[in-house]
């Protein structure tokens, strides 16, 4: 695999008492702290990618921002740690939980584990 790109991919749950549109301003502010440009080219390699994935049973259609993520449910190197997280979650739109989306899932992306096995950390 002398050509692989490698990313690190993680998924995290957190709480908050903000909408989904103040949400998603707070992790573009992080990406901007982080150096990401704020209007990249499609396809452009980005330094942090933030995305929220899914709100509680909530689904937003607009146009900056789709929730649940309009393309979570293709995507392995998403689904496999959003499993590791909340395997029993229903997709809103789809009725289907995080595992089955994964038990269906067509994309054979190999997705690795980098950091051994352990306790989560509470936070």
């Amino acid at each position: 695999m002398a050509n692989a790109l490698w990313f690190v991919n993680a998924v995290a749950e957190i709480k908050c008492k903000i909408g989904a549109s103040d949400l998603l301003y707070a992790l573009h502010a992080i990406e901007r702290e982080m150096g990401r440009d704020p209007a990249p080219q499609t396809g452009e390699a980005r330094i942090i990618d933030l995305d929220i994935l899914l709100l509680g049973q909530m689904v937003v259609s607009g146009a900056y921002l789709t929730i649940p993520h309009p393309r979570l449910h293709r995507r392995r190197f998403v689904l496999v740690p959003l499993n590791e997280l909340a395997s029993y979650v229903i997709h809103p739109a789809f009725g289907v939980s995080v595992h089955g989306l994964l038990e269906r899932l067509d994309d054979t992306t190999v997705v690795e584990r980098i950091v051994p096995e352990e306790e989560p950390v509470r936070c």
